[in-house]
């Protein structure tokens, strides 16, 4: 099969289809995309494009995000059909994301080939994180805002063919005249790649031995500490977790720039903005801030832990919390609607309350001083995500059969017959 892929980002959510389609060698892939310097994937024609237009830093609000979008969409069309000029490269399938724009103009220069798009969210200013923290009210002109976002998704519904949500939670975002369209599947999971390693240790800078899975060792991970992934909340409970548990150990990855939502106005940004808040009342020589690590290091963090903490507002899961999942980490994270599709209390994790840091910090310094109490659940968490979202055997075959479905039989991807993990 001849198949493009369009992500500004790559590889994006393709990561783990893309690599599998390129391992196969009987496919042509091209990769559409902004990013300057993507990564490579042997067997796989990357091609960067440069979006037509961007919109001045004085465009008018509502339309702002649209014009920004069609530029990228009229852009990547634009770019795409000068491979097929110069390459003769014309794809049997397109498939990308939707959210910026890019496929928009797709039909308008290949309108036989057929395209899945991927619809990750839809913008309201009700059930989502935007006016769940008291502490970051809306403004009366939020909802038009976040409304006039949703131009871009409205427009590539009657563009693609198929699209896709990875979760429940994220399809349910969208207008029910959507799902006729939308099929369900998440990206998925290499669960036979991340496994628990009880043998696993970490050494870190500020301590003369290394770390193993007898230490109660604290971890929590997010792309960018803010608060839409609950830092603020993690670091109000830290000091009550560092006082009931005095051998704890917490680890801290990701960075200091947003993802989602506004920025701190401390001129630190929100780490520091928060150490400032508890600062007195922890012990940071127990508190290891790593930044943004490889990611065998990172699979390190998460198997050497003994709870895993990851908070979030109502917002897109994390794939970090399927992942920790998979190497059987004991998980508290937050009583919202997407982490509960993922995780049932008691069961296969724990959820508390976001807005209440005692409670949360009571639940882990339970979990760390009483590991076998709770020592089904992280069994519990890998077993479920093996059967629910493991990439080989329930995620892979979803994501091929809908594209062999828009293909003629000839064209169509042949599958494994018994994938494995």
């Amino acid at each position: 099969m001849k198949i493009m892929f369009v992500h500004q980002n790559m590889p994006g959510q393709y990561r783990e289809l893309v690599q599998w389609l390129a391992d196969q060698r009987t496919h042509q892939i091209y990769f559409l995309t902004q990013r300057k310097n993507p990564p490579r994937f042997d067997g796989v024609e990357t091609r960067v494009y440069k979006a037509h237009h961007r919109p001045a830093e004085t465009a008018y609000g509502l339309s702002k995000n649209w014009e920004e979008s069609t530029g990228n969409g009229l852009g990547a069309a634009r770019a795409a059909k000068q491979i097929e000029t110069r390459e003769g490269f014309k794809p049997d399938i397109v498939v990308g994301h939707v959210g910026w724009g890019e496929l928009t103009f797709f039909k308008q220069i290949w309108p036989d080939v057929p395209i899945i798009g991927f619809f990750e969210y839809y913008y309201s200013d009700t059930g989502g994180p935007v006016g769940f923290d008291p502490e970051d009210p809306v403004t009366e002109n939020t909802p038009f805002l976040l409304h006039a976002r949703n131009a871009v998704p409205l427009a590539n519904i009657e563009t693609v063919d198929v699209g896709l949500s990875p979760t429940y939670w994220q399809r349910d975002r969208f207008p029910q005249s959507f799902h006729r369209k939308l099929y369900v599947c998440h990206d998925g999971i290499r669960t036979d790649l991340l496994r628990p390693d009880p043998a696993v240790t970490l050494k870190l800078g500020r301590m003369d031995r290394a770390l193993t899975k007898d230490d109660e060792v604290l971890t929590f991970v997010s792309r960018n500490l803010e608060r839409t992934r609950g830092f603020h909340v993690f670091m109000r409970a830290l000091p009550r977790i560092l006082k009931q548990r005095p051998d704890a150990r917490v680890l801290v990855v990701g960075g200091n720039d947003t993802s989602y939502g506004g920025k701190s106005k401390h001129p630190g940004g929100l780490r520091a903005e928060m150490e400032a808040e508890v600062g007195k009342h922890v012990d940071w020589s127990r508190v290891h801030f790593l930044g943004k690590l490889s990611y065998e290091d990172y699979q390190k963090v998460i198997q050497i832990s003994r709870c895993h903490l990851y908070l979030t507002m109502p917002f897109v899961l994390s794939w970090s919390l399927l992942e920790a999942m998979a190497m059987g980490a004991t998980i508290v994270g937050s009583d919202v609607a997407p982490v509960r599709e993922a995780i049932t209390h008691g069961e296969t994790g724990l959820l508390c309350d976001f807005f209440d840091p005692d409670a949360l910090g009571d639940q882990v310094a339970d979990v760390l001083g009483n590991p076998a109490a709770y020592a089904h659940l992280g069994p519990a968490a890998r077993a479920h995500v093996v059967q629910t979202y493991d990439f080989l055997t329930k995620c892979l075959p979803e994501h091929i059969a809908q594209m062999n479905a828009l293909v003629p039989e000839g064209q169509r991807i042949a599958l494994p017959r018994t994938p494995t993990t």
